[in-house]
């Protein structure tokens, strides 16, 4: 493989962008691919069905071809606020799941580095915090602090920039309480009714870890709903 796609295959690994790398096994000559991008002449012949893989982000051998395509998948992040008990269950949860994890919390004596050991963390409000993430649609925010000045504005943010899962912790009641902050806000009630709350699937379990597992996988659940609609 040459020096310079390589060099491309970096930068756009770091800037997390989706893109495929096709190689023709009969000569060994690669390039890069991405939605848009024109075919050199190794793999104009294959298009349809390089364009139907890199769609249904399929690895592997073209069939009939001598093509191979690998396809880098832009990862999804999960925004958590509330350095609180339960994210260090959630943590644990969503590695496993190769997730982009993030907390949020202005509240330093929370995010010590024994509770939260690589995994990046803000230590501001949310609506500073989010100035030093560049946020798309693959992103998800899960809130856990209870406390509107904390949650509200994280929630504000999502639903204006249009995450793919939005869920807050907390019950019924409180749910109740921040949909109408939300409405006296101007958000309409398609936008509210976006919002997972109370969070997580419902398990019937009461523990922290439990919950933790409720939500992790209600949110496993939205990311695959996601993968499939963007094949579409």
């Amino acid at each position: 493989m040459k020096i310079e796609i390589l060099k491309e295959i970096i930068e756009k690994k770091s800037l997390k962008e989706e893109f495929a790398v096709l190689t023709n096994l009969s000569n060994g000559n690669s390039e890069i691919f991405y939605s848009g991008k024109q075919l050199d002449k190794d793999f104009e012949n294959y298009k349809d069905e390089i364009k139907n893989f890199y769609n249904l982000k399929k690895n592997g051998i073209i069939e009939g071809t001598q093509i191979f395509i690998f396809n880098y998948i832009r990862p999804i992040e999960v925004i958590i606020v509330g350095a609180v008990h339960i994210a260090q269950y959630l943590i644990d949860y969503l590695k496993n799941f190769n997730f982009v994890i993030t907390i949020i919390d202005p509240r330093k004596y929370f995010t010590t580095e024994q509770r939260f050991q690589n995994v990046k963390i803000i230590n501001d409000w949310p609506n500073n915090a989010f100035e030093k993430i560049n946020t798309n649609t693959n992103f998800a925010l899960i809130t856990l602090t209870h406390d509107p000045k904390i949650d509200d504005p994280a929630l504000n943010y999502a639903l204006k920039n249009k995450f793919f899962y939005i869920g807050a912790l907390g019950s019924k009641k409180t749910h109740i309480k921040r949909c109408q902050r939300l409405r006296e806000t101007g958000f309409s009630e398609k936008e509210i009714s976006s919002i997972y709350g109370p969070i997580g699937i419902k398990l019937g379990g009461k523990s922290t870890p439990e919950i933790a597992l409720s939500i992790v996988a209600q949110l496993v659940s939205k990311t695959n709903d996601l993968l499939l609609n963007s094949k579409d």
